[in-house]
């Protein structure tokens, strides 16, 4: 290739590469997936660096090199007082603070109710969310929620509304089910990352949780995926955009 050629071909790979978003995944077993997540995250291009605190690896002291953090869920509380779980409540301070783009699933927004002072509780009655449950918008969450949206849970936890968040979801036996916080830090309770070998897997190695109070049979579950799936995709795939467009490229 001519020298001319051949630097123009640099420019632009440079130009693409400093146009990529890096994401920061944090998951909190050696099996755990990010599931459609990730799949999402790449199809727009972005590049994901998986970490396992809990495995040993570090947290970055920043979010210079990260355009954007997820926290995934795990089987864990936010109330364990394990070094892992109490690093990553502390850690998140850090995209908060820097307003890069944070979404907490699960436990990851558990440990973001907690970060910000917000109460992470069972009920009295150990009831739990597991399987396909309707959530309802609040008047800030109606550009984002359908009304109602069903999605699919496996908690036996959830948290307080923080002072200075903002609900967007509400359900019945764990009234927050997503928050805002600031401009681009968002909690959700449920899991729009799951695939159908990742339902499987959870159904198969985590079967004691169906015999817990609220918990759907397994059939119910496969049953309600293939009513609910599909739009649960299509959600992920609009607030990834939404998620996205508050991020900027490292």
């Amino acid at each position: 290739m001519p020298s001319g050629r051949l630097e123009t071909a640099r420019r632009r790979s440079k130009t693409v590469h400093s146009m990529t978003r890096r994401v920061l995944i944090v998951l909190h077993q050696e099996r755990s997936n990010p599931g459609r997540v990730a799949q999402e995250l790449r199809a727009r291009g972005c590049e994901l660096d998986i970490r396992r605190p809990s495995l040993g690896d570090p947290l970055p002291e920043t979010m210079g090199e990260h355009s954007a953090a997820v926290i995934f869920g795990g089987p864990m509380s936010a109330n364990d007082n394990l070094p892992f779980i109490r690093a990553e409540t502390d850690w998140i301070s850090v995209p908060l603070k820097e307003e890069k783009p944070y979404l907490g699933i699960c436990l990851g927004a558990q440990l973001m109710a907690k970060n910000l002072g917000a109460r992470v509780y069972g009920r009295e009655d150990q009831r739990c969310e597991v399987g396909y449950f309707p959530i309802r918008p609040t008047e800030h969450g109606e550009h984002l929620f359908n009304n109602p949206q069903y999605v699919y849970q496996w908690h036996g936890e959830g948290f307080d509304l923080p002072c200075g968040a903002v609900q967007l979801a509400e359900g019945d036996d764990f009234p927050v089910q997503a928050m805002r916080y600031g401009k681009s830090a968002y909690g959700i309770q449920f899991h729009p990352e799951l695939t159908s070998l990742m339902m499987n897997a959870w159904l198969i190695m985590a079967r004691h949780r169906l015999t817990q109070p609220g918990a759907q049979p397994d059939e119910h579950q496969r049953r309600g995926r293939l009513q609910y799936d599909a739009a649960l995709k299509a959600w992920l795939s609009n607030f990834l955009d939404h998620w996205l467009g508050e991020a900027q490229p490292v």
